[in-house]
């Protein structure tokens, strides 16, 4: 049924598989192992559920009105303690779960980062879904599930980022400009812990609420056609920025159609006027939307760039 090696050829066999496997990226080797079981490499078997006895504000108990968090460990031999929470895009409407999401958790592990991909609640643009603080509340209470959780997942509670693309860019920046250090007196032993970030990662976020440069689908779909008067302001986060405020990576495409790239380019001056760390990279082509998918060409030129900012920062090795 089988072929038959030579004794010889078998071991030779066995060292090009070796080899192989050594030599490989370790993203590829996650992505294969993700195919063959249907999952990601070293991902947790379940979904962690923000609020398992039912999320504040909730319209009822559908997948739809209960937020959760897919956790994704890297192997223990290279875990580093480091986690990112990260938050897909799609406008505050949908939610782009694979190339702004598992894809990018699995690039994660590769480099010993532990990543927890977020599913928020969203609007879903008819106007039966969910808008602010609704988004809000489901990003401070996943930080904060993430960082009562650290020993369970073998995690530094000083190096928790969070990471966030398009309108996830924009819950990423709000969760870094509207945080807090956790209520003692909560029954709830996880609302007792900070919810502040240790860093951002935000790649081609939206960041202002503001004309001439707002998202006005992101706007619209977070705080509603009209919202109360302070709520743009509060919610352009480059006028939240303050010296409090955690280090950022910044990455947009200069030919963005979608989020001009002044939503990044204001953010990096609030954030250097106030002397927080920041790190700004405009690319000149890519549009809007690219994400994470292994083999693309701008994906290995931005996830370079991130690699040396986590190594500056001694995220990782």
């Amino acid at each position: 049924m089988f072929p038959e090696f030579p004794a010889a050829g078998l071991n030779n066999v066995f060292i090009f598989i070796a080899l192989t496997i050594f030599v490989m990226p370790k993203w590829i080797l996650s992505l294969m192992l993700a195919s063959a079981f249907g999952t990601s490499f070293g991902q947790d078997s379940s979904r962690i559920y923000l609020w398992p006895d039912g999320a504040p504000l909730s319209r009822g108990r559908t997948a739809a009105d209960s937020p959760w968090l897919m956790v994704y460990t890297p192997l223990p031999a290279i875990s580093r303690g480091v986690s990112v929470l990260i938050c897909p895009g799609g406008g505050y409407v949908n939610l782009a779960m694979d190339h702004e999401g598992r894809w990018v958790a699995a690039w994660l592990n590769s480099m010993g980062i532990t990543a927890f991909v977020l599913k928020y609640r969203i609007n879903n643009g008819n106007g039966t879904g969910y808008h602010y603080p609704v988004e809000l509340l489901d990003v401070q209470r996943a930080m904060r599930l993430v960082r009562s959780g650290a020993a369970r997942w073998h995690l530094d509670t000083t190096k928790m980022g969070v990471m966030g693309f398009s309108a996830g860019g924009h819950l990423a920046s709000t969760l870094g400009t509207h945080f807090d250090s956790g209520d003692p007196g909560a029954p709830d032993p996880v609302d007792r812990v900070s919810c502040r970030p240790d860093f951002m990662i935000l790649i081609y976020p939206v960041i202002t609420f503001r004309p001439p440069y707002a998202h006005m689908g992101s706007r619209n779909s977070f705080l509603g056609p009209d919202p109360r008067p302070g709520l743009v302001d509060s919610f352009s986060n480059e006028l939240m920025v303050t010296p409090a405020t955690p280090p950022a990576f910044l990455l947009h495409a200069d030919d963005d159609p979608v989020v001009p790239v002044e939503n990044s380019v204001d953010f990096y001056l609030a954030l250097h006027h106030a002397g927080v760390p920041a790190s700004l990279h405009v690319i000149d082509h890519g549009g809007h939307g690219f994400g994470y998918m292994p083999g693309q060409t701008l994906t290995s030129e931005w996830t370079t760039i991130l690699t040396q900012w986590l190594k500056d920062r001694k995220l990782i090795p």
